[in-house]
């Protein structure tokens, strides 16, 4: 049975709402990407925000009130009517909720404890609550009254990809008849201090598989797609095909070979039935880390020996952690979907200086289209700490 995404909402540096996004996405605009102090002591750093005031949280919710949770709000906004349909067609307690999230309200709750060190008393609007993994999903069933399962998923830089997955069980196993799912993750202190500390962050705009990257930068998001098993449009796409796998290596670094984000993409292959020749694109991980790169170029080339048009779009939204799956799986509905007349594709952003130690890959340009005969499929992958590997497969439904 097909697991349709019929609606999206998305927030990042990109733009606040599908069509922005897509507009910059497909120019290769890395505009969004600006130098900031303030979140590391003594160093500048080029960080990927949300720009402009975003929605207040509801009367009634205050206590939930942090930027986590505006993000979301921000792109459920965008879906309301699409949520609203989905109401009054299942009930709300069928519908689900399933985000991922690696920072949840934690910027909120270190204010409110360094407010506590000064002041020796929390802040009247500190909540212990605010800070717990659960909170965007809380917030969005509370903020909707909906009573279908709702958790979250925190695995790091996978989350929001194993949140479509966990989804689309909830769909395939009868729990649910709608599941809102994506993730969410705002900048803090305590993610770009701990990147930090990892020397794993650039001072330069991120410059992933060149023989000059030097690190990540970060970025923060909110991605929200509605899945069903009913087509909502003429042009329906869906999520075809999920693969995920543990390898353990490391506590952070990825097993060198790339054996465990083979094996991913390989279930998610297998899932979906298709050969890798029938890929169209592959969303990388692509952080711009010197082992990521190098163990993510090791497994495209043994998976697609003949290549694959692939691109990162981590130099234009920095990565967005516990977001990232959600939104690059965005990325690929948005190449998708009817409104992209051109049938762009996202172009590879880096220096044109390939490592000469890394097998050579097929980059996208801003010259290559997307076939516009259907059924196209497009894979898009993350990796996370911990040796945590998910690929997605996004495809026009049959």
């Amino acid at each position: 049975m097909t697991d349709y995404l019929n609606a999206l909402g998305v927030v990042c540096a990109l733009g606040r709402d599908k069509r922005e996004v897509a507009r910059n996405l497909f120019a290769g605009d890395c505009s969004g990407m600006r130098d900031t102090t303030g979140w590391v002591t003594d160093r500048s750093l080029p960080v990927a925000a949300v720009r402009g005031e975003l929605p207040p949280i509801p009367a009634g919710l205050t206590r939930q009130s942090t930027r986590n949770n505006q993000l979301l709000l921000d792109a459920a906004l965008q879906i309301r009517e699409d949520i609203e349909r989905a109401i009054q067609t299942c009930g709300r307690d069928r519908i689900g909720i399933v985000l991922g999230t690696s920072t949840s309200g934690i910027d909120e709750a270190s204010q409110g404890l360094a407010h506590y060190i000064r002041e020796h008393q929390f802040p009247a609007d500190y909540d212990y609550q605010q800070q717990e993994l659960g909170a965007p999903a809380n917030f969005l069933a509370d903020w909707l009254q909906l009573s279908g399962p709702a958790y979250v998923i925190s695995t790091a830089c996978t989350s929001s990809a194993r949140a479509l997955m966990s989804a689309q069980r909830l769909l395939d196993l009868g729990l649910c008849d709608a599941v809102l799912c994506g993730g969410v993750d705002s900048l803090c202190k305590l993610t770009l201090n701990g990147f930090s500390a990892l020397e794993a962050v650039s001072e330069q705009r991120c410059n992933p598989f060149s023989v000059n990257r030097n690190g990540i930068n970060i970025g923060e998001a909110a991605v929200l797609f509605l899945m069903t098993k009913n087509a909502g449009n003429s042009q329906p796409i869906a999520l075809l095909g999920s693969g995920a796998s543990s390898d353990a290596h490391h506590i952070s670094a990825p097993e060198p070979t790339g054996r465990g984000a083979l094996q991913a993409m390989g279930k998610a292959l297998s899932r979906a039935g298709l050969q890798p020749g029938q890929i169209d694109y592959l969303n990388l991980h692509g952080t711009a880390t010197q082992h990521n790169d190098a163990m993510e170029s090791l497994a495209v080339t043994a998976l697609f020996p003949h290549g694959v048009p692939c691109s990162s779009t981590k130099p234009m939204t920095g990565h967005t952690l516990g977001a990232a799956g959600a939104l690059e799986a965005a990325f690929c509905w948005l190449s998708l979907c009817s409104e992209n007349q051109k049938h762009a594709l996202p172009p590879h952003i880096w220096d044109g200086q390939p490592d000469p130690e890394l097998p050579t890959l097929k980059w996208v340009t801003p010259a290559d289209r997307l076939t516009s005969i259907a059924p196209r499929y497009l894979m898009s992958n993350s990796f996370a700490f911990g040796g945590n590997n998910v690929s997605l497969i996004i495809g026009d439904a049959p």
